[in-house]
């Protein structure tokens, strides 16, 4: 049996949308984020050091990170689905995008939220000085490197509406979290491209059926 360790509305979501698009048996252990830092319980550590989720667990075999998660699923269960034939042009495609989603998209996206809530945070004797500071970084140097992320997304999906060939793939799994973050964070859901790749993938049954599994999700 597959073991998912699960962080309440955490990108772990995805791989649950994942195993009900393949249609696989596994288990969700909770995990429960501390109400005040929103950080992950210590708990977690005890499957793996760095205490982040999601983390697989599948007897003696432990993997942890979304896009290694994900390939471990397609290639140890997926029987060629939701990936692309080896040596086509998608397949290299969707090789970039199962990297670029955490390590390109995801940055700009985190720091605006860090930057969204320092102000918040603060002590309110400080708390205009700390949002004149983090708005001056939003506006001219976050903001600009998301937009840059969005047109690449809006222009990506523009020939088949997907992100590695005309069908629906892993690589669009894996997009969906920064899609999702930056539409709550940005305009990026007035782009219609976007908007379209957000309306197909929440309408998916497996999509609707991973959130019934995983809890409340607000994309943060």
């Amino acid at each position: 049996m597959i073991k998912i360790h699960h962080l309440e509305d955490s990108r772990s979501q995805r791989i649950l949308w994942l195993l009900e698009e393949l249609g696989l048996d596994y288990e969700v252990i909770r995990y429960e984020r501390d109400p005040q830092t929103r950080l992950a319980p210590d708990a977690l550590r005890a499957i793996h050091p760095l205490g982040k989720s999601p983390v697989l667990e599948e007897g003696d075999v432990i993997v942890a990170e979304t896009g290694a998660i994900i390939e471990y699923v397609i290639d140890t269960h997926g029987a060629g689905r939701l990936k692309p034939a080896a040596g086509t042009a998608e397949q290299r495609a969707w090789t970039y995008w199962m990297h670029y989603a955490e390590g390109s998209a995801m940055p700009p996206l985190l720091m605006k939220l860090v930057f969204q809530m320092l102000p918040q945070n603060a002590n309110p004797l400080v708390r205009p000085m700390v949002k004149a500071i983090t708005s001056k970084a939003e506006n001219g140097f976050i903001d600009p490197r998301l937009k840059e992320h969005i047109e690449f997304w809006e222009s990506s999906l523009a020939p088949t509406g997907w992100f590695a060939g005309s069908d629906f793939t892993a690589a669009d799994l894996i997009m969906s979290f920064p899609l999702e973050a930056a539409a709550s964070r940005s305009d990026a859901g007035q782009y219609p491209n976007i908007s379209g790749f957000l309306t197909r993938i929440h309408e998916r049954p497996a999509y609707k059926r991973a959130l019934e599994r995983g809890g409340p999700y607000a994309y943060a």
